[in-house]
Formats: structure tokens, C-alpha cells, sequence
């Protein structure tokens, strides 16, 4: 019988880890990537156990290590005072409780990592995915170049303006009023930030502020939202103005000044919000990570979920063997759907509820958000999350 061909739109976090995963499950596939050169761009990731559970049984491990970091601790401080709300604590403790680390790691170089594992006749840079058709026999990827590839299974793994995902629901994004600024610092800029390895979030009225140490502690990477009503455009490489971001924070907490103005250059991108989807395949395709669940970057969780569905997918399909028939197809389809949408529902909720509560004015309101904080710091409220295993939630399913 021969063996399923899948193809892949889109070569980022969720396309190769999808393919590793499939791989280490006994099925090649390939992956076809609009960009020329594979330089993952943006600035950091939080990696949470969920995650990287997942990761070190690709083999990741020593290599996630030695360019990661370990903090000790999440924080969230008050804008002005930098009064303590909650520290939830991560290091020695979170690894002991879930069997996994929480990492902080530049996305370049989780990026690196991943497609190590991928061969290279595998990934197609240069084919930019225009549309994606299907009939009874095939899924097709339609090339910018007017080429095709069909496939038994198209996996859409083609990031927020996911072409792919245009076969399930037409894209509907709503502004949130938010955008959010990007950047790296070096090390040597910050010294005062680093003295213990942390996840910091500073909160305050219609605006956050969050930092951690990525590139095994060379660099500090930032994300800073602002609420504005001009800016629209929804892209990681947009550039922003370092001075507008450094004034729309005057009068914060000095951490947080100093951070904001040792960044040379920034990105900029606008923030949207989506409605979750009640299905995440039709017919011979399906998606994954941001083409599944696009969810705003309040809950850290958006490369976490896209990992976590690409092992479930993965699992899915191995499971249903080799053919290339519908009937097989569709069970696994629908159990990988079956496994995530519930999930990735709850965690899209909770970014959408944090875009509100990180961003309070100072009252009544955010004066009840703080002893709620206070009262629930510590690791059992995360357990859901961090205690999740994806790979034996799908083994575990039946079919």
C-alpha cells in the first residue's frame, strides 16, 4: 500500500515541528515555504512544559539548553511602583512538579532547532501558496509561480493570513484596539534585569509591558503593547518607532524606561482577535497553529499550542496507517480535531479576557484583578496548562 503524501504550507514553528513529529511516527511528508531564506524573525518565545516535553522527545534537549534560558520565576509588578502582584515560580521547582522546563528562547533559534531535524530535500523555499483546492483524489497547493503539488493531505501550517485556512472559514479578523511593539536588547544594556533569570510583566491602564532573557542570556527580548486607532498592519517585519514607544511609557516604572529606551530598533505589529473555529479540517485539509486557533499573545501560549497540535496531528495519521483513502483520512482528521478544539478554545478565551485585565485603569476594577493576583500565585493554578502531554492525550484517545 502506498505510503500517505502530505503536504505542508508554511515552514515555520508549528510546519516543521509537524514534520519531525511525523516523521519520528514513520511518515515523511513536505513542506513548501513562501520565503527564499529561512530566518525566522520576531524576537522571543516563551516555552512552556507543554511544549517542551514535546521537544525533548524529538531530541531537542541538549540543543534547547545550551541557547535557551531558564528563569526562575513569572512576575507581574504594578506600572508605577513596580509593586509585586503575583510571582508564579518556574526553574527547579516548575521542572520538578511537571517533568519539563519553561524556557524563554529567541524564535531564531527554536527555528534553527527544528529544521535541523528536517531534511532538506524536504523543505521547498521559494513556494509561496496562493490556494488550496480539493476534489475526491487530492488536495492542491497552488504556487505563486502557477505550479501545483498535490497531495493525499494538505496540513495548513501557513501562520495568521493562512491561505489554507480560507477552506474552513473566510478570515475575520477584528482590531483589538491594541498593537504591540517587539525588540531585542543586549544584556550589557540591562545588567539590572538580569541579576535573576525572570519573566516580568508590568501592568497598568490600556497598556503592558513583558521581559525576559532568550539566546542563553546574551539578549533580552521585549514586547510592549500600546492602544492605538492608526496602526492596522499585522506583520512581524512592520517596523516601528523606538521614540514613539519609549514616550507612550513615560512616567513607568524606571525598569521599565530603561528597558524600552536601550532598544535600538522595534517592530510593530497590530493586534487582531478571531473567532475560534468549531472545525479545523474539510475534507483533505486541516490546520495547525495560527491557520487553527490565531489567538492574541496574552496567555504566551501561541507556539505551545501550535507544538502541541502537530504532535496530535502527527499521532493522528500515523495511527491511521498508510492509505490514502478518505475513510481512514477522515477518522484521524477528526480525532485530531476532537483532541484540540476544546483546548485551544479555553486558551483562546483566556488571551482574549487577559487583553482586558492587563490593561485595567487604576480602580476598583484593577485594585480587585491585584488581590486576585496575590492569592494565586504558586504553580497549582497551572496545572491544566503545564501539566498537559499532548502525544498521550492522542494515544490515549482511541479513534
Amino acid at each position: 500500500m502506498p505510503q500517505m503524501r502530505v503536504a505542508v504550507a508554511g515552514a515555520g514553528i508549528a510546519g516543521l515541528t509537524f514534520v519531525a513529529a511525523l516523521r519520528r511516527a514513520g511518515v515523511d511528508c513536505h513542506v513548501y515555504e513562501q520565503t527564499q531564506h529561512l530566518a525566522e524573525v520576531g524576537a522571543g518565545v516563551q516555552l512552556a512544559p507543554n511544549a517542551t516535553r514535546l521537544l525533548r522527545r524529538l531530541g531537542l534537549g541538549e540543543r534547547l539548553r545550551d541557547v535557551a534560558v531558564a528563569p526562575r520565576a513569572i512576575e507581574m509588578r504594578r506600572w508605577d511602583d513596580g509593586t509585586l502582584l503575583q510571582r508564579t515560580p518556574l526553574g527547579d521547582e516548575c521542572h520538578s512538579r511537571f517533568g519539563a522546563p519553561y524556557y524563554t528562547v529567541h524564535r531564531a533559534d527554536l527555528h534553527s532547532a527544528l529544521l535541523s531535524l528536517v531534511p532538506p530535500d524536504q523543505v521547498h523555499l521559494g513556494a509561496r501558496c496562493v490556494a488550496v483546492t480539493q476534489d475526491t483524489d487530492a488536495a492542491v497547493l497552488h504556487m505563486s509561480d502557477g505550479s501545483t503539488v498535490a497531495a493525499d493531505l494538505v496540513v495548513g501550517a501557513d501562520g495568521i493570513h493562512s491561505v489554507a485556512r480560507e477552506q474552513l472559514v473566510a478570515d475575520r479578523p477584528r482590531y483589538s484596539g491594541q498593537t504591540i511593539y517587539r525588540g531585542l536588547v543586549s544584556a550589557d544594556r540591562v545588567r539590572h534585569l538580569l541579576a535573576e533569570p525572570r519573566v516580568r510583566l508590568w501592568l497598568g491602564p490600556d497598556r503592558h509591558c513583558v521581559c525576559y532573557p532568550v539566546s542563553a542570556g546574551r539578549q533580552v527580548s521585549f514586547g510592549a503593547t500600546v492602544a492605538a486607532s492608526d496602526w492596522r498592519e499585522e506583520s512581524w517585519s512592520a517596523r516601528g518607532d523606538a521614540a514613539e514607544l519609549v514616550a507612550a511609557y513615560e512616567g513607568w516604572h524606571p525598569d521599565v524606561v530603561q528597558l524600552l529606551g536601550a532598544a535600538r530598533t522595534v517592530s510593530r505589529w497590530a493586534l487582531h482577535d478571531r473567532d475560534s473555529v468549531d472545525r479545523l479540517g474539510s475534507g483533505r485539509v486541516t490546520v495547525i497553529g495560527d491557520a487553527a486557533h490565531p489567538m492574541l499573545p496574552f496567555q504566551a501560549q501561541g507556539a505551545n499550542q501550535a507544538i502541541e497540535d502537530a504532535f496530535v496531528l502527527a499521532v493522528c495519521l500515523a495511527d491511521a496507517g498508510t492509505g490514502t483513502g478518505t475513510g481512514g483520512l477522515s477518522a484521524a482528521l477528526r480525532r485530531y480535531e476532537r483532541i484540540r478544539l476544546a483546548r485551544t478554545t479555553r486558551i483562546q478565551g483566556r488571551s482574549r479576557n487577559n487583553a482586558k485585565t492587563f490593561h485595567l485603569a487604576d480602580g476598583d476594577a484593577q485594585r480587585r484583578r491585584d488581590t486576585a493576583a496575590q492569592t494565586s500565585s504558586g504553580l497549582d493554578g497551572h496545572e491544566w496548562l503545564f501539566g498537559y502531554d499532548a502525544e498521550h492525550a492522542a494515544t490515549t484517545s482511541g479513534s
